[in-house]
């Protein structure tokens, strides 16, 4: 049982590549808070953080990049092809992500949390879920997995895959097993269903209005995006996008893995849509499409407003926006907000320096804003 009071603790775990990120933003969705117990591992270990000198002086300075951080291909090669070594690894870096789930469970508002980790049945996370979810994928589509969508090696990833426990063993101590092997609709179904026996009582998929402002164009209102209203998302964003490249449907859902979308209505029409991403208490908003003939200076403040808020909800530390040419330009807007034109090196914090080139699309301009002042698993 939970040792949070008046919070329903979901634990998700599952081997590599079986999709326990996806089905953790799924939950997100559904009115979850999603913590990814691996993220917070790396954190842990970044230049700067808790648990980068005990690594060094445990593995030595070859393990070190030019930049002074850890190369975790270097320090993955070592650890999964000796056990002994993982398990240093591990009791270094497991006490201060359990730390740093512990603190940010007590700051948040939300009554339904799901902690995403690999090692869950092997950490002391276990005792304080009120349901385990496994998500189970067969090896085969593991490797494809690994090697096609996160660019592994076929080595790595078969290494990856060979150094964990059997996936039965998982499923033997599962509440809920989801079957991650067939469409993204299939996997939300499996998900959807048991979060309804779960959380009965819980607002899912909640709509309602979350902002609006009065504009020339009459009241604007802002909604968050549902999988349900997939199809009417991609009609819109086809309307910006003439290359060729038209969204379906199922395009749309498989969207929902990766992020969420807040949807700006005038009316009943849709005439905007942002869609961001949290990770590693960073968020990310990647999508920004207004119609023309929308106030920007009414529109662009209501949709961030609610991202801001939402993602300070998630105890994030800052928000990057990555903005095409247009939206760039909208600069004493930007300036009103309190975001600044950057360069990803410009961020200096390592785990934001990093968020800022995994996601920043091609063609974009990047501007920042810190959220909050503290930071999870700061230096000690």
């Amino acid at each position: 049982m939970s040792k949070w009071t008046g919070k329903l603790v979901i634990g998700l775990t599952g081997n590599i590549g079986t999709g326990k990120s996806v089905v953790r933003r799924m939950l997100e969705h559904l009115g979850a808070f999603g913590i990814d117990a691996d993220a917070l591992a790396h954190r842990a270990t970044a230049k700067g953080a808790p648990g980068y000198k005990k690594v060094i002086t445990q593995f030595g300075q070859w393990i070190l990049k030019e930049d002074g951080e850890i190369d975790r291909k270097k320090l993955g090669r070592l650890v999964f092809s000796d056990p002994k070594a993982l398990k240093i690894l591990e009791d270094i870096v497991h006490p201060l992500v359990i730390q740093a789930v512990d603190y940010i469970i007590k700051h948040i508002k939300h009554k339904v949390i799901v902690i995403e980790a690999i090692k869950l049945l092997e950490s002391e996370i276990k005792t304080n879920c009120d349901s385990i979810w496994v998500t189970y994928t067969p090896p085969e589509t593991q490797l494809e997995r690994l090697v096609f969508r996160r660019k592994m090696g076929v080595l790595d990833a078969k290494q990856r895959i060979d150094t964990q426990p059997p996936q039965d063993e998982k499923i033997k101590a599962a509440n809920v097993v989801i079957q991650n092997i067939g469409s993204v609709e299939e996997t939300w179904k499996q998900v959807y269903e048991n979060w309804k026996k779960l959380v009965p009582k819980q607002v899912s998929e909640s709509e309602v209005t979350l902002a609006t402002t009065q504009s020339i164009r009459g009241e604007l209102t802002v909604r968050r995006g549902t999988p349900r209203r997939s199809s009417e998302i991609a009609e819109f964003l086809n309307q910006f996008f003439k290359n060729g490249q038209m969204y379906s449907r199922n395009d749309i859902m498989e969207m929902f893995g990766e992020k969420a979308f807040l949807i700006l209505q005038a009316g009943e029409t849709l005439v905007g849509i942002l869609g961001w991403q949290v990770e590693n208490l960073v968020a990310r908003t990647v999508d920004l499409l207004i119609l023309e003939n929308v106030p920007y200076e009414n529109a662009i403040p209501l949709l961030m407003n609610e991202m801001e808020r939402a993602s300070g909800e998630l105890q994030c530390e800052i928000s990057l926006l990555f903005l095409n040419e247009k939206m760039a330009n909208q600069e004493r807007i930007w300036q009103l907000l309190g975001y600044e034109k950057s360069s990803p090196d410009d961020l200096k914090v390592s785990a934001w320096v990093n968020a800022a080139i995994d996601s920043m699309p091609d063609g974009t301009k990047l501007f920042f804003k810190k959220l909050r002042n503290d930071r999870v698993l700061r230096p000690i």
